[in-house]
């Protein structure tokens, strides 16, 4: 069990957070951060930057929160859902487990974990609602298979456990959550097919594609 440097005692659980900027204001966006005390954000973004809301341009962004005491950490090259590799790409769109099986997936992992044994760390994209957004149906779900709590800011600051954006994930794709007598394999193929069926909503086309 990894020691927290900030206390010398051993971490129960390695916890993450994430958001989605959506189009909220600078100073709402902050404070959604602020309010769960978080230190680090992790940018997980493949194009980190936004037309119509450029307060979340890269270098805007990372400005603002450095001014507000908030560490700034680019990893869209790590985590990001456009993989430049076309080798990530399977029938004209991106696979999230041809990207998972990548190096760099897996570096982008290991970092925002260590980050996380040390300080509050949220990972960021565009999308408001969780079950839109692969931060939540890539990232998210390794950082679970790594043994992290992974849990969601909403957009009105309620905070959303992985677990419960797991059971709406079923129920947004018509997948039935197996009884407490059915096996956890049956639990874990239906959660599997869920979540297929959410990336298949999403997944980016190859560059070239539409």
């Amino acid at each position: 069990m990894p020691a927290n440097p900030k206390s010398g005692k051993p971490d129960e659980e390695t916890v993450v957070f994430t958001i989605g900027h959506s189009n909220h204001p600078a100073e709402a966006f902050a404070a959604l951060l602020k309010r769960q005390g978080i230190e680090v954000l992790a940018d997980v973004r493949s194009i980190p930057s936004s037309r119509r809301n450029p307060q979340f341009n890269r270098k805007a962004l990372a400005d603002d929160l450095g001014r507000r005491g908030i560490a700034y950490l680019f990893l869209g090259k790590e985590l990001g859902a456009k993989a430049p590799d076309p080798s990530c790409y399977r029938d004209g769109r991106v696979s999230y487990d041809l990207i998972a099986a990548r190096p760099e997936f897996r570096v982008g992992l290991d970092r925002v974990l260590a980050e996380a044994s040390a300080h509050r760390v949220a990972l960021m994209c565009a999308e408001k609602e969780p079950l839109d957004c692969h931060r939540t149906i890539l990232v998210s779900r390794h950082l679970k298979k790594h043994g992290a709590r992974v849990r969601h800011i909403l957009a009105d600051g309620r905070i959303e456990e992985h677990a419960d954006t797991e059971r709406r994930i079923l129920d947004a794709t018509g997948e039935t959550a197996p009884p407490l007598l059915a096996s956890m394999e049956d639990g874990a193929a239906a959660l599997d097919r869920a979540y297929a069926a959410r990336e298949r909503r999403m997944a980016a086309p190859a560059p070239g594609k539409s």
